[in-house]
């Protein structure tokens, strides 16, 4: 899997997306319930051009029902741009990392935002 590092920073760097992100993780919502969810702060038009830039950078994972489309975080592409970019600006950190907790930094961690 292809990371853009300069892509999916970008996706990061705005406040709605990173909320938006946060209310995808584990369940799958419709761009109207995106909107209930930001508590109408934001407008339809507005949530759905993030979600454009989050499906741009591959950050989340899109299913068509009709003329419905469906939006989850893509945890994997959140875990493979994240570890790409430690392996890039911190090489030593990545390296000891999985040394000294035993751990394969490589595995997708549990969800916190999960139940």
């Amino acid at each position: 899997m292809s990371v853009d590092p300069v892509l999916f920073a970008k996706a990061l760097a705005d406040d709605t997306r990173q909320e938006i992100m946060k209310h995808l993780c584990c369940v799958w919502l419709s761009v109207n319930d995106v909107v209930d969810k930001l508590g109408g702060k934001v407008n339809q038009p507005t949530v759905s051009h993030h979600l454009k830039k989050l499906e741009e950078a591959n950050l989340v994972i899109v299913r068509q029902e009709g003329r419905q489309r469906f939006y989850t975080l893509n945890q994997q592409q959140l875990t493979v741009c994240c570890g790409a970019l430690v392996q890039t600006f911190a090489p030593d950190y990545a390296e000891n990392a999985g040394a000294e907790t035993g751990l394969d930094t490589r595995d997708e961690p549990d969800c916190p935002l999960c139940p």
